[in-house]
C-alpha cells in the first residue's frame, strides 16, 4: 500500500511541497480500512474495457490527467479518451501525479470552472506555466 500511495502521490519530487505526510497518512489510513473484497473487486473492474460504452455518453465530459501519473499513465489512457467520446475536453496538468486533486487542488478547480462555464467546448487544454489551448482536430483531441 506504502508503494502505490508513494507513486499516487509522486512522493519523491512532491512530498514536503505539494502532498504534506498528514495528507499521505490519511490516505494510507482509508486506503487500509477499505474492504478486501472491495479493494480486490477495484483491480478486476479496472481490467475489465468499457471502450464500447464511452460512445453512449451524449453529455459533455471534462477529462483531467497529471502528465506526471505513474499509476495510469496519460500516454496510454485519457490520451485516447476524446477520440472515444462525442463531446470531450481533455485538461492536462503539468506535474501531475495520480492523486491530482491533493497535489494540484488549485489547476483541478480551475479545470472544473471552465468546463462549467463552456461544457459544449471540446478540444485539449493543457494546465502548467503556460496554460494555453492546443488546437483540437474534429473529434475532440489535440492532433
Amino acid at each position: 500500500m506504502k508503494d502505490f500511495l508513494d507513486r499516487s502521490y509522486n512522493v519523491d519530487l512532491l512530498g514536503g511541497d505539494r502532498v504534506s505526510d498528514q495528507a499521505w497518512q490519511n490516505s494510507f489510513n482509508v486506503a487500509i480500512s477499505a474492504s478486501a473484497h472491495a479493494a480486490l473487486r477495484c483491480v478486476t473492474a479496472c481490467l475489465e474495457d468499457f471502450r464500447g460504452d464511452l460512445a453512449t455518453i451524449s453529455i459533455p465530459v471534462l477529462v483531467i490527467h497529471g502528465d506526471q501519473n505513474r499509476v495510469l499513465p496519460y500516454q496510454v489512457t485519457s490520451r485516447k479518451l476524446p477520440a472515444l467520446l462525442k463531446n470531450a475536453r481533455s485538461t492536462i496538468i503539468t506535474g501531475g501525479p495520480h492523486a491530482i486533486i491533493w497535489t494540484h487542488a488549485d489547476q483541478v478547480n480551475q479545470a472544473l470552472l471552465d468546463f462549467i462555464g463552456h461544457p459544449g467546448q471540446a478540444g485539449r487544454r493543457h494546465s502548467g506555466a503556460e496554460n494555453r489551448l492546443q488546437s483540437p482536430s474534429q473529434n475532440g483531441q489535440a492532433d
